[in-house]
């Protein structure tokens, strides 16, 4: 039986990534040693990270005065990292999920974390709007993509201060204006590579403007004068990473992935929109590409579990929501393809039919 995998991280990869990275490890182009065992310092895992990086930049349209970094720890590391080298004494959060909060508690060590505003009124389930950054903040920090709850900042944001951003779950869903950031991260284990590698992109001219000392590994300019390889790097997730963007060109690049998730994200909360048994968490104009979150109606909600099965029997694999908010989660990442998801709307439908 064929398996759709909607897990939310690590998540599903092109399949073509895998196999192209199983090969690797057992023979890395020919050389005749596997990936897992030659040198980071080689000429041959020089050309792999030299031509990620190149790949990351032609795929966003990344500007002259950026630099592309691969670094280890995940996003939560960068939640400690940026407010380290780019936080004087203030800097401003939207607080839009657990990790936003996460990266804002990392802040207050450094200085005042203001928190601009919150929908944890309503459980994160839509993205706020109306509220005014202080101009005197350091930087502007977002979360673009919430896994858990199911809400996504597709826009771009002008902002009169240094924009940072998370975007772990959505980076390459969608093009985005790299002018606009002073800095963007991610853990790689959504649309990117698998868990071990955490990618920065940063505007270079405004590293170096804290008074603080940074310890030597925790300062960008480290890893960006080094090329990522002050210490030894994640080889493996970065040969995935590579391929995976390798992939993403081959469709058309980051406009054709934005249209087919776009496609993908429509069919399933048609579905949703139109049941009689389920309902979507996030409000709809906040309604995440990449996580679509949806719950059993009231009358239904002892029928979960029996879904659950239901959907395990017909494979579907990781639709259970987050414990924070239950019903289910569907995470339609770059390499999900159409036919998971129709399977899955089929599943609900076919389960409606028979219980509702």
């Amino acid at each position: 039986m064929k398996k759709h995998n909607f897990n939310a991280g690590p998540s599903i990869l092109p399949q073509i990534a895998i196999e192209n990275t199983a090969k690797a490890v057992l023979d890395l182009n020919g050389i005749g040693l596997s990936l897992l065992e030659i040198s980071h310092r080689s000429k041959d895992f020089q050309a792999v990270i030299d031509e990620a990086v190149a790949l990351f930049k032609e795929l966003l349209n990344i500007p002259e005065g950026y630099q592309v970094i691969f670094l280890g720890g995940g996003a939560s590391l960068q939640f400690c990292m940026v407010p380290f080298n780019m936080m004087g004494k203030k800097s401003a959060y939207l607080e839009t999920g657990v990790w936003a909060k996460k990266a804002a508690k990392e802040a207050k060590y450094f200085g005042e974390a203001v928190t601009v505003a919150s929908s944890s009124d309503k459980n994160f389930n839509y993205i706020p709007v109306g509220y005014t950054v202080p101009e005197d903040a350091d930087y502007f920090h977002i979360t673009t993509n919430n896994t858990i709850y199911g809400t996504e900042i597709r826009t771009d944001y002008d902002c009169k201060v240094p924009l940072i951003a998370d975007m772990s779950s959505d980076i390459l869903s969608r093009p985005v204006d790299i002018s606009k950031y002073a800095l963007i991260y991610g853990g790689a284990q959504k649309n990117l590579g698998p868990a071990g590698v955490t990618f920065v992109i940063v505007r270079e001219d405004l590293l170096g403007k804290v008074e603080r000392p940074i310890p030597t590994m925790l300062d960008y300019r480290t890893h960006i004068k080094e090329g990522s390889m002050f210490n030894t790097p994640p080889c493996l997730p970065i040969f995935t990473v590579k391929e995976t963007l390798k992939w993403i060109k081959s469709l058309g690049g980051v406009e054709a992935i934005e249209k087919m998730n776009i496609e993908k994200a429509d069919l399933l909360y048609n579905a949703i929109d139109s049941s009689k048994m389920f309902v979507g968490t996030a409000e709809k104009e906040s309604r995440s590409l990449m996580n679509i979150c949806f719950v059993m109606k009231d009358e239904y909600k002892d029928k979960e579990d029996a879904f659950m099965e239901f959907a395990k029997n017909r494979g579907m694999i990781g639709i259970k929501g987050h414990r924070s908010v239950g019903g289910f989660r569907a995470s339609t990442y770059n390499a999900l393809p159409m036919e998971s998801v129709q399977a899955l709307v089929d599943c609900m439908m076919d389960f409606e039919k028979d219980n509702a």
